[in-house]
């Protein structure tokens, strides 16, 4: 059969690719040559052993991540826990994937119009001195969407370690969305302080690090070269999925964000949002864990090209999604089990308020920082205290960061603690 329409790229983009550098093949388009078994299926090497070591391989992890949305299950089937874990996958829903499906549908429809020569493609090459200036502005978006997109481009080689630094330095998470209804004056101050810190911090890193400082390995496992026409079933499910919910959920999302209880604004009983919030992450994280496939290998090059737009963003938001719900869900197991209460840790000598509030934004995930922010809209906290929080908080884009280079944000999440500091106790020092 022949060929038609713009024939495609027959390599994907390595880890060290530009922004859309991709090498093409010349191919006759009248006659195009057979593939062979390496190009229809990139695990292969002539050995069947190897395939259906690959194959084993997937299923074990499919049935390992089962568990996940198995618990999940069990935790809303039980009565002591049925509460918790609704809200928990809810807040998940509405305030996490809700943001980071539109953020990464915006991102990857710009990344489709752009070519080799673009500009931004040059800006944002490995070597490109922009680098940490771009982080910086992707980390004063609200919510986590623009924090794990510069960790995607990171751990693909696209971004230097500085420019992770600097996002999740910059990066405020969900509580921005607070902030600016809240105090919109007081935002624009926080924003700027965080924006100045990512900047800084970004660019000190990268001046002492090489740009590929913690970027994980490309891994040699034959799994994560499969090819995926054997997963496009679970994945054309989760574009459908997405393509009907990610408008009305982005909607939502920024409702909730601003602090519109939804089910007296819609005129429904009470906890209709959250369970149907609940409802929806469940079957996405069943659709999550059916697609056998690792963190990274899911935003990879590679399987990308395989996918249409939505699909792109669907593989992404349901990975990102299960992360939140884990921590989520086990922050609020350890507080049910201990009685460990957050709210109590800024309610201290004021001689440590600034420090606690930093070492808030240490605890995983935006429910502790936003309720920090509340404290501080409350008047509990002072505004110095709320700077040294927004810096040193990564939000909830460190559940896949720690998923995709554990390594890389650890340092990145210590390292941004140095400005958190400094800038807080500067603020303080200056204007309190």
């Amino acid at each position: 059969m022949a060929a038609t329409g713009k024939p495609k790229p027959r390599h994907c983009l390595t880890a060290g690719s530009n922004l859309v550098d991709i090498v093409s093949m010349p191919t006759d388009t009248s006659n195009p040559p057979a593939p062979s078994m390496d190009e229809v299926n990139p695990a292969a090497d002539g050995s069947d052993l190897d395939r259906r070591n690959a194959g084993g391989a997937r299923g074990g992890r499919r049935l390992a991540r089962l568990l996940i949305p198995l618990g999940c299950l069990l935790l809303l089937v039980m009565p002591s826990t049925r509460e918790m874990a609704v809200q928990a996958m809810a807040d998940a829903y509405w305030q996490v994937a809700s943001f980071v499906a539109a953020t990464l549908w915006i991102f990857y429809a710009l990344q489709a119009r752009l070519d080799g020569s673009s500009r931004l493609a040059k800006i944002l090459a490995p070597s490109g001195r922009f680098q940490v200036l771009f982080a910086s502005f992707m980390g004063l978006l609200p919510g986590c969407g623009g924090a794990i997109i510069v960790m995607t481009q990171f751990v693909k080689g696209r971004l230097s370690f500085g420019a992770l630094v600097a996002v999740l330095t910059t990066t405020m998470g969900d509580a921005a969305f607070l902030l600016l209804a809240s105090k919109p004056g007081d935002a624009l101050i926080v924003f700027a302080c965080c924006f100045i810190a990512g900047l800084m911090a970004g660019a000190a890193v990268d001046a002492v690090h090489e740009s590929s400082f913690l970027r994980p390995e490309e891994s040699s496992d034959p799994l994560d070269h499969v090819h995926f026409l054997d997963s496009n079933a679970h994945t054309e499910l989760s574009g459908v999925i997405w393509r009907w919910l990610l408008i009305p959920t982005a909607i939502v999302g920024l409702l909730v964000a601003f602090q519109f209880e939804m089910d007296s604004f819609l005129a429904l009983p009470e906890g209709t949002s959250a369970t149907v919030g609940a409802a929806l992450a469940l079957v996405l994280l069943f659709a999550w864990a059916i697609h056998a496939v690792r963190p990274h290998t899911a935003v990879s090059e590679c399987a990308h090209h395989h996918y249409s737009l939505i699909q792109r963003v669907a593989v992404d938001t349901n990975s990102v999604l299960s992360w939140v719900i884990v921590g989520f869900i086990g922050f609020e197991l350890v507080v049910m089990a201990t009685g460990f209460d957050v709210a109590q840790l800024p309610n201290v000598a004021a001689a440590v308020l600034i420090p606690a509030a930093i070492a808030v934004g240490w605890i995983p995930g935006c429910g502790p920082q936003i309720l920090t922010t509340s404290l501080y809209i409350s008047g509990g906290i002072p505004l110095s205290a709320q700077i040294g929080n927004a810096i040193s908080n990564d939000g909830d884009a460190l559940f896949p960061a720690l998923a995709m280079a554990p390594r890389a944000a650890l340092v990145a999440t210590v390292y941004s603690t140095v400005p958190a500091v400094v800038m807080a106790y500067g603020y303080a020092a200056v204007f309190e």
